[in-house]
């Protein structure tokens, strides 16, 4: 069995689908279910007894330490986190107790567990962290890609939370020996994502008839990577990743912020047209947030070179498929879209008209 936390956010239960659609070993979920945790996102697991979901804190000492203890889990994946940037700029605590102290007391708990394994489990056992390529901090417009050796040199409350944690992660390795990997990825799309990120946003306004909000210009460049593809990176990690070495995960898809949104609305467009008219005529500028990084780009050459992945699916070919995937789930995004994101959104946005 393998414990994964955070299962039933966005990454998080796209990577519980993929480990049970390509192998039998149970998955044991832990998430805390906050606004962006959803068991919508599982519901193709309801029966299936290799999914054994439990609600709790990874910063709960006393439930990791039972849920250790009773399953035993030969590995751990950690998706666990707070990891919206705007909401971070609003209310940083909430990322400091998640990513930091959380991610702390998840560690304190395997480090117990490791230190009761026979040589022979120990040797097989991996802590897998998947964090971001937002610890890096910006890049110029010229410059190469981030690159695993690359400064960490986060820019907001967000992204210094979880270089935070990635700190503590390289830590336990190196004073406790605990066999960890470390992941960072760049910006994630597809199925089960929470509306309030820039793909699932504009889906979701565009089809209301709502503005669509551009920040600033529009020229923010980031690099785009498939769900799937991650999914599969971290399997691969996992599998044949050496302990103590950090991973990035990139889709080799670097675009502005105003190109993907055109791309969004020209699909939309051609499979769910407007009685009249594009779709780009609803983009709206509005007041950059602050601190807003210019341009992440991941270095994915590492996990090319060393442990044989690269990302199978292009934007185009991903965008599409997840474009169709909200034209075809309108009541789960119905579902999610509850009266408290809609407040949150009008929160964000409201002072950037």
């Amino acid at each position: 069995m393998i414990l994964v936390t955070g299962g039933a956010g966005f990454i998080g239960a796209n990577f519980v689908l993929d480990w049970l659609r390509e192998c039998d070993e149970p998955v044991l979920n832990l998430d805390k279910l906050t606004y962006a945790g959803n068991l919508e996102n599982l519901v193709a697991l309801k029966g299936d007894a290799r999914h054994v979901f439990v609600q709790g804190d990874i910063g709960d000492g006393v439930l990791v330490a039972d849920l250790l203890a009773q399953h035993r889990p030969r590995a751990i994946v950690n998706f666990a986190a707070e990891s919206h940037v705007d909401r971070s700029i609003h209310g940083p605590g909430e990322f400091i107790q998640t990513n930091i102290v959380g991610t702390f007391n998840l560690l304190e708990g395997v480090r117990a567990y490791f230190g009761k394994l026979s040589d022979l489990e120990k040797a097989a056992f991996r802590f897998l962290h998947v964090s971001t390529d937002e610890v890096y901090g910006s890049l110029g417009e010229v410059e190469p890609p981030f690159a695993e050796t690359h400064q960490y040199q986060p820019n907001s409350p967000y992204s210094a939370s979880k270089a935070a944690s990635d700190h503590l992660v390289r830590a336990y390795h190196h004073t406790y020996g605990i066999p960890v990997l470390t992941t960072n990825c760049s910006n994630n799309y597809g199925p089960y994502h929470f509306p309030e990120k820039l793909i699932p946003l504009i889906i979701h306004n565009a089809l209301a008839g709502k503005p669509l909000p551009i920040y600033g210009d529009g020229s923010n460049v980031r690099d785009w990577l498939y769900v799937g593809d991650h999914c599969a990176a971290i399997r691969r990690a996992l599998a044949s990743g050496m302990p103590g070495e950090t991973y990035n995960i990139g889709g080799w898809n670097e675009m502005t912020n105003l190109d993907v949104v055109h791309t969004v609305c020209d699909l939309l467009d051609a499979l769910s047209p407007r009685s009249s008219g594009s779709y780009r005529e609803q983009i709206t500028y509005v007041k950059d947030r602050p601190g807003h990084d210019r341009r992440y780009a991941i270095d994915a050459t590492k996990i090319e070179r060393e442990l044989g992945w690269r990302p199978a699916e292009t934007f185009t070919s991903g965008i599409e498929k997840t474009v169709r995937w909200y034209l075809e789930h309108a009541d789960w995004v119905g579902n999610v879209t509850s009266g408290a994101y809609r407040q949150w959104t009008e929160t964000n946005y409201a002072d950037r008209k």
